[in-house]
Formats: C-alpha cells, sequence, structure tokens
C-alpha cells in the first residue's frame, strides 16, 4: 500500500525528473498501476457488474464512439511500438515497451466491447465507421514515427493523442453504461501516465534546444484541424453538445 508521500501514489506529471525516471520508468511501477485493475477483469470491467439494454441510437452511438477509439489506441499501439526503437535512452525504451502493452490492452478491451454490443466484425466496422479526422492523424503520427522524429512523435502522441483521448474518455465517463464506465476509468488512468512520460520528456528536451517550442507549435498547427475534427464527431457520437 502507498503513502501519499509515496513517488509512486502520484500523478506522474507532478514527479520532479529523478523520481520520474526512478519510479515511472520502470516495469515494476508499470505492473503495480496496472495489477489494480486488470486482475480478474480479462474484458476491462468487473464481471459480475450488470450490463444495461441501451436505446437503439445510444446503442449505435456507443458503437461508433467506440470504433473511433480503437483507431486512437490501435495508432498509439503501432507508434508507440515503434518508437522503442528509436528512443534516445534505455529509461525511454523501457517506458514505450510498457506503453505497447497498455495501449494493446486498451485496443483489446474496446474490441470486445464492441462484439458485447452485437458487432460480428470489429475490425471491419471499426475501418467502415471511423472519423475520417482520426485516421488522418494516425497516418500522420506513424510518419513521424517512420522517419525517426522522436520528439514529433513523443509530442503526436503522449500529448496531443493521449489529452485528447484523456478528455474524451472523461466526459464519457459521465455520461456511460456502467461497464463502458468502468473500462473507460482503467484506460484513463494509463492516459495520466502516458501524459506525464509526454510532458516530462518534452520539458527536458525543450531545455536543451530552445528552437524545438517553434518546431513543436509547426506540429500543433497541423495537428489543431485533425484533433478538433475528431472531437466534433465523437462529441456528436456521444450526444453532447457542440459547444
Amino acid at each position: 500500500m502507498t503513502s501519499a508521500a509515496d513517488p509512486a501514489a502520484m500523478e506522474p506529471h507532478e514527479l520532479d525528473e529523478g523520481d520520474f525516471y526512478g519510479h515511472v520508468q520502470t516495469f515494476s511501477y508499470w505492473f503495480e498501476t496496472v495489477e489494480g485493475y486488470l486482475h480478474d477483469r480479462p474484458d476491462g470491467y468487473d464481471p459480475d457488474l450488470t450490463d444495461e439494454e441501451l436505446l437503439e441510437d445510444d446503442h449505435e452511438g456507443l458503437i461508433t464512439t467506440l470504433c473511433n477509439y480503437c483507431v486512437g489506441e490501435s495508432a498509439a499501439l503501432e507508434a508507440s511500438s515503434g518508437m522503442v526503437a528509436i528512443a534516445p535512452n534505455h529509461n525511454s525504451q523501457i517506458f514505450m515497451a510498457t506503453q505497447v502493452a497498455d495501449e494493446a490492452r486498451h485496443l483489446e478491451v474496446f474490441l470486445r466491447r464492441l462484439a458485447e454490443l452485437g458487432v460480428d466484425d470489429p475490425q471491419a466496422t471499426v475501418e467502415r465507421r471511423a472519423n475520417k479526422n482520426l485516421v488522418a492523424f494516425k497516418a500522420r503520427l506513424l510518419e513521424l514515427v517512420a522517419a525517426g522524429d522522436w520528439d514529433a512523435a513523443v509530442f503526436a502522441q503522449n500529448v496531443v493523442l493521449e489529452t485528447m483521448e484523456f478528455t474524451v474518455f472523461r466526459f464519457h465517463k459521465q455520461l456511460a453504461d456502467p461497464v463502458t464506465r468502468q473500462i473507460l476509468e482503467g484506460v484513463i488512468y494509463d492516459e495520466r501516465r502516458h501524459l506525464g512520460f509526454g510532458e516530462n520528456d518534452l520539458g527536458r528536451s525543450l531545455s536543451r534546444d530552445p528552437d524545438l517550442r517553434q518546431r513543436l507549435q509547426g506540429f500543433k498547427r497541423e495537428f489543431d484541424y485533425l484533433v478538433l475534427g475528431a472531437f466534433d464527431g465523437v462529441y456528436e457520437d456521444l450526444g453532447l453538445d457542440r459547444d
């Protein structure tokens, strides 16, 4: 059991650099953080939890929303696996290896939820219903990884994509059925850790290279259009007011 003073119990992005390296970028920290909500939950939620019947419009909206979540998680899964090879140091390689496992788990539980909702071919359904802006974002992220551009890839994945997912998942959790809500709670916990890594890593890079900020701002302008377009689509599927 951790205490409030234990760095492992804190939000990752609140840790100082020494504690971050000593705790967050380790497999032991990763295991401690995920064990509590993975143990005995093969589908990402308590098997004793009762699912509820959804109205037809809510049912279809949830399917489309989960399809878009699968695009985001598969983007992060493929990008993280590639980033292991281009990471600038061993600590970053180790963290990316844990993120690969996280993203694979997220994709798995979302696909299983789609199957529970009656989707016979989740992969084909994801491809058919996916938001075009998310698909474009995924393609651009993987281009950055393929080019070996570590800083840009960390910004795109561990800052932009993780912030987008963290924001949407938190809103969705407030509206979701009990099963989907519990799945999202576990995923959100991981997203905080991934975002913490991105903030910490880019903070160090920016302190060493003042010109990097302007370069990342260029990527931000490029991503803004795709992110806002994705928000529009997902929020509409969730039945949220656009404003």
